[in-house]
């Protein structure tokens, strides 16, 4: 962020230049209308573009040629019929397609032999990174005390991460005051806080600092289910917090005694509202008692403290261990970089001196194949995307062939690529899931469609699980978490790269 901002080439890139090359190659049909169309070609210097776009006259809308293509557009009986049916009801049910949703079915060649159980429901919140964290983790614990259903507290983990954001906040104001409150940066910060979404490293730092305990010991109340009114109050706050620190390192009166005094008085009332909206949290270091009954019907008692329980995340079937998740890496594909190049994102994190915020770049083949490599192994997968495009919540489907729009408006809503999307602020990652199974087409090996645990709970989808397909995950998928093992020494290597270092109004900053 804010010294690492991109710098803009004066040569068109390869990405450009194909674009360009589309553009003029374009016929545009004129027996649908009289209107002349002006005919793109590709200007031999980014000069004679500016050049245009700075002598043009800005065109109004002319009354006369809308209504021509109204009269136009409504003068086929496919439009008319289009129009009673979009008119009348959501456009993506109207064109939502029947043969996607029969093939995307729930059948796959490849999955691990425990999923994990039940499938959760984060509610009004935006902590899908944690749920679908957490269901990572519970498979080996289900399987080391033989649970036929088991979770987490989320919302333990959630009360941790308010608290541990809000003074991260405070520390970028801090080290931001000689900026002005009108820079960008000042303005991104104090734009959103804190945010209830996070990165796998966030949890990692959680989990590290503060442990793990079982839901039935600190389950969510409202606030934690619906998070919008504390997120409200402590946003407020916040920002009366910051101006208050910035008027402070302004003045030159004010000691390093003083402002650690204010911040932590600060820290303090976001304790109080967190504590009392949350409930308290079991305290880190105090040994808790969790009863339950197992599949057995055998009651049995653990006792450990949060951290001590998170260390032994164990089950010898599972072969994973909390030593195995805190190796794991974050692939991402964000094709505006170059593969094997290791990302970070400026000024985002949760608590301070944790791990950052780290992603590999790598092509959607690698991301794919590490994906069945961790399958195979029987390990659940950690993966965020944009969930939203062309998507279906009530039949779980997510696929680019769900939602025939040029169909209904002879218009593609898939014109852009991957890059494009996220340059533009089409696309970014909006919520994380977790992989389990995939299905691979036994002639030609390639990934066909995979299935996705959800935190939505089980009115959605089928029964709460989803279908999505491999195109889909080509365009919309932008991070999985796996295991460096199933990963080429050449992927692994970029790991001791220097990172490029994202600001953090960047996509890749964006908080599933």
């Amino acid at each position: 962020m804010g010294s690492y901002q991109s710098k803009i080439s004066h040569e068109a890139t390869p990405h450009e230049k194909a674009v360009l090359d589309r553009l003029s190659s374009l016929q545009l049909d004129k027996d649908n209308t009289d209107d002349e169309y002006v005919c793109i070609g590709n200007s031999s210097t980014n000069e004679k573009v500016l050049d245009l776009s700075k002598s043009r006259e800005p065109e109004e809308v002319e009354v006369s040629v809308v209504t021509k293509w109204q009269d136009t557009l409504l003068s086929d009986p496919k439009n008319r019929l289009a129009l009673s049916a979009l008119s009348a009801a959501n456009p993506r049910d109207v064109l939502t397609s029947r043969a996607t949703k029969i093939a995307d079915t729930q059948v796959f060649n490849i999955k691990i032999p425990f999923e994990g159980g039940p499938i959760t429901n984060q509610r009004q919140s935006g902590r899908c990174w944690i749920f679908a964290s957490t269901n990572v983790f519970r498979v080996a614990l289900m399987q080391k005390y033989n649970l036929s259903d088991f979770e987490l507290s989320q919302a333990y983990l959630f009360f941790w991460d308010k608290l541990e954001k809000s003074n991260w906040f405070l520390e970028q104001i801090i080290s931001t005051a000689d900026q002005d409150l009108d820079s960008r940066l000042v303005q991104r910060l104090v734009q959103e806080p804190l945010s209830d979404g996070g990165q796998w490293d966030m949890i990692y730092n959680l989990v590290s600092k503060y442990g793990l305990v079982p839901q039935a010991l600190y389950p969510d109340s409202f606030n934690a289910s619906a998070s919008s009114v504390i997120n409200s109050i402590i946003f407020t706050k916040l920002r009366e917090d910051a101006l208050v620190l910035r008027g402070m390192l302004r003045s030159p009166a004010t000691t390093a005694a003083a402002l650690s005094s204010a911040k932590a008085r600060m820290m303090k009332e976001i304790h109080t509202i967190l504590t009392l909206t949350l409930g308290p949290p079991p305290a880190v270091d105090d040994e808790f008692t969790w009863t339950f009954t197992d599949k057995t019907g055998k009651v049995r008692t653990v006792r450990s403290t949060p951290t001590a329980f998170a260390n032994d995340i164990y089950s010898a079937s599972f072969r994973i261990t909390s030593s195995t998740v805190a190796k794991m890496v974050s692939l991402v594909n964000d094709p505006r970089h170059p593969p094997l190049t290791l990302l970070s994102v400026d000024r985002l994190g949760n608590i301070v001196g944790g791990r950052g915020i780290t992603y590999i770049n790598v092509d959607m083949p690698t991301l794919k194949a590490a994906c069945v490599a961790t399958l195979k192994a029987g390990f659940p997968i950690f993966f965020g995307s944009d969930v939203g495009k062309f998507s279906d919540r009530v039949s779980g489907i997510m696929d680019t062939g769900l939602i025939d729009y040029e169909l209904g408006f002879n218009v593609s809503l898939l014109g852009m690529d991957k890059a494009a999307r996220l340059r533009t602020g089409e696309s970014q990652m909006t919520h994380a899931m977790v992989l389990t199974a995939v299905h691979v087409d036994e002639s030609s090996g390639e990934t066909v469609r995979w299935r996705v645990q959800n935190s939505w709970g089980t009115g959605v989808g089928s029964d709460g699980w989803f279908v999505m397909s491999d195109r889909w995950m080509d365009e919309f998928v932008y991070q999985a978490v796996v295991d460096p093992k199933f990963l080429s020494k050449e992927v692994r290597d970029v790991l001791r790269s220097e990172p490029v270092v994202l600001p953090l109004w960047d996509p890749m900053g964006s908080l599933a």
